[in-house]
């Protein structure tokens, strides 16, 4: 396999980009901006799985982007039975989002693993993120200029795993899909997804889940040496 890639595309958000820990960051930042005592272990509990949630929906075009928003902040707290305003969700939505970005933490092992690739591949992202707050997670982790091209659900006008966002991404790395290979921390949209349009995949698999023998999988960014 490494004798023939060429283009190597990265997924940014649970797979370069540590979300849940700038996610919660994000949340004390703007908590304590607005005063409220909430116990973040118990929201960060229920919120994790709210906006994988809210997340596949807006995926899947059964939500927008402000109901994503707003959604999975309302449902968060009345989870907990914290009562907070419309207003204050709307409010702490806009926080979130300008504060998300500013947090840089990265996985353990991406800066030595993008740099190990660089040298032997042209590195690319396709992200269903928000061009504007993903655009500014990569500047503010000083990753940027680590990829030739950056590819967002909002420039290809479909999501991951729709095969069109893949085939746009391609086209605009000048890449062919039988030498790339996507990495990505979901077996829906970045693996299937990528396999289902003609790319070769690797999963991400953080934490461990179990997948079928046949889907190349690493538990950890430096694994991809195996591969790469």
């Amino acid at each position: 396999m490494t004798n023939t890639i060429t283009d190597v595309f990265f997924d940014l958000d649970h797979t370069l980009w540590d979300f849940e820990k700038n996610s919660a960051l994000a949340f004390e930042t703007v908590f304590k901006m607005q005063d409220l005592e909430v116990n973040m272990a118990e929201f960060l509990q229920v919120y994790v799985p709210i906006n994988r949630e809210y997340w596949e929906r807006y995926r899947k075009d059964e939500i927008t982007q402000k109901q994503l928003r707003y959604g999975r902040l309302k449902d968060s707290f009345d989870s907990i039975q914290y009562p907070v305003s419309d207003d204050l969700i709307e409010l702490l939505s806009v926080e979130y989002i300008h504060y998300l970005p500013k947090f840089n933490h990265l996985f353990d092992g991406t800066i030595e693993i993008l740099d190990y690739l660089k040298a032997k591949y042209s590195l690319h992202i396709i992200t269903n993120g928000f061009a504007e707050i993903q655009e500014n997670k990569l500047n503010n982790s000083y990753i940027t200029h680590y990829f030739k091209t950056i590819t967002n659900s909002e420039m290809a006008g479909v999501k991951k795993p729709n095969s069109l966002i893949f085939d746009y991404a391609l086209n605009l790395a000048k890449a062919k899909k039988e030498n790339s290979i996507m990495i990505g921390d979901c077996i829906e949209a970045d693996v299937q997804g990528a396999l289902d349009a003609g790319l070769d995949a690797v999963f991400f698999n953080e934490n461990n889940v179990s997948v079928p023998q046949t889907i190349k999988q690493v538990n950890h960014l430096l694994e991809l040496k195996k591969y790469l």
